[in-house]
């Protein structure tokens, strides 16, 4: 008898399965003072690398150099997460480092000179908001990015990344992310916005980069967090989204980004995100929910973590869909419950302040457990999955996923409890405001900023 001869795609999802057991394996034979250890996040390692890195890098770093504001975020919003900061001689050096990047014309470029563009406009704004304070706040020319959006912005509805660049879902994200954050988002902004993003959500419920291509967890992320920042989520069909979504975190316990995709890190956040978004939303916290079966994937007992259903019970009654929607459409029609007429720019301080009305729709220990045991890197920096080398992007990624599963079953003013840590409480990390991926308290003083001025 002839088998089948596996394919490539098999033989890469094979090899990391057998070193993420591996890990757990391990972890389930050492002794109990041996796996509160492996549970413990490095801190110190942590802030080691990233202190580094925002000193200086290596000439192999030249390739990036066109993501210059795009390494201050990650690094920043890192120490951030880890309740950390700059000193001031580094601070004032990232300002001026991301004030030489502004463009005249409004926006920022990838370093000094380069030319606009939306993605490190994202990056340098949610830099400066990270770094906080009067003069990185009042170091962004808001009147002239603005003309820069309006300049990005095309007929379609989407926008433009960059002068003759692509147009895309991220770039309808860093744009409404960036003139929301910054009190500056207006009807003229937001025109056609959700029809773009409408178009670009597949037959499998997932957004993609832009009309006709595969569903992608960055992609959903950006799409989602924008038609609520526009106040437009109801038109997309949020059922079929959670149906896709639900299956993206896999028996590794972390998240894929696509379907058929290798279990990655950096989902933690792209896809764990979502998670924290969608329970936000009045008309599917009403819904009734249910989960994928995982099976076995968590490897802890109720003596490292106690949850609401352990990880082998949770859904067992998970076949077919993971929604319904009742025969009125209610589902779609009731929005978020924003005043009419919308202020876009209150859209954001309004949603982080809604009670958590439902548990959360992925399994967040087991995606802290694959955090802690695969994706911290020896020496400091968090990795993609095992076998792979620790970098900025991953870490900043993950430690925002972590943040999320720690704080996703909280309101924004309540203790995390300890059960919803993994590992000792000093793993707890500083809550994020979910739509803009920045460090709330960081968010709330450039909120008050930006009002203000």
């Amino acid at each position: 008898m002839e088998f089948p001869v596996a394919t490539k795609t098999q033989h890469d999802q094979w090899m990391v399965e057998s070193q993420v057991f591996r890990r757990y394996k391990l972890f389930e034979d050492v002794p109990r003072n041996a796996q509160s250890l492996m549970l413990e996040l490095q801190r110190d390692n942590h802030v080691q690398y990233l202190t580094r890195g925002l000193r200086g890098l290596p000439a192999s770093f030249v390739v990036l150099d066109a993501n210059r504001p795009w390494l201050c975020y990650w690094i920043l919003h890192s120490l951030a997460l880890l309740g950390e900061s700059v000193d001031d001689e580094l601070e004032h050096s990232t300002i001026d480092f991301l004030s030489r990047c502004q463009d005249p014309n409004g926006g920022y470029g990838g370093g000094p000179g380069q030319l606009p563009h939306l993605a490190t406009t994202y990056a340098a704004v949610n830099s400066l908001i990270t770094l906080g304070g009067h003069k990185a706040l009042s170091s962004i020319n808001r009147s002239e990015l603005y003309t820069f959006l309006r300049r990005m912005k095309h007929p379609s509805g989407g926008f433009r990344m960059h002068d003759a660049g692509e147009i895309d879902v991220r770039a309808c994200y860093t744009a409404i992310s960036v003139a929301s954050v910054l009190n500056i988002l207006d009807h003229e902004l937001v025109h056609n916005v959700g029809s773009y993003i409408l178009s670009c959500q597949t037959y499998e419920g997932g957004i993609s980069g832009e009309p006709g291509s595969e569903a992608h967890g960055g992609y959903t992320f950006c799409g989602l967090a924008t038609m609520i920042l526009i106040n437009e989520v109801n038109r997309l069909d949020l059922p079929r989204l959670i149906d896709w979504l639900v299956f993206r975190q896999g028996k590794e316990c972390g998240f894929q980004g696509r379907t058929n995709k290798l279990v990655d890190g950096c989902y933690s956040f792209w896809q764990g995100g979502v998670f924290a978004l969608l329970q936000r939303i009045p008309s599917v916290s009403k819904e009734q929910i249910v989960l994928p079966d995982m099976g076995k994937c968590c490897t802890l007992d109720s003596s490292h973590a106690s949850t609401t259903s352990s990880m082998s019970e949770v859904g067992k009654s998970s076949e077919g869909t993971s929604s319904q929607v009742d025969g009125t459409g209610d589902f779609r029609q009731e929005g978020l419950n924003i005043p009419f007429p919308v202020n876009f720019n209150d859209i954001g301080y309004d949603f982080i302040n809604k009670s958590v009305e439902m548990k959360p729709l992925f399994h967040a220990i087991a995606l802290q457990q694959y955090l802690l045991l695969c994706t911290q890197a020896e020496n400091g920096g968090l990795i993609d999955k095992p076998g792979k080398s620790r970098d900025f992007y991953h870490t900043c990624y993950c430690l925002s996923g972590l943040s999320v599963c720690q704080h996703i079953s909280s309101d924004a003013d309540s203790p995390v409890l300890p059960r919803a840590v993994l590992g000792p409480y000093s793993n707890l990390l500083e809550p994020i405001h979910p739509l803009f991926n920045v460090v709330l308290d960081q968010y709330h003083e450039a909120r008050e900023f930006f009002t203000r001025h």
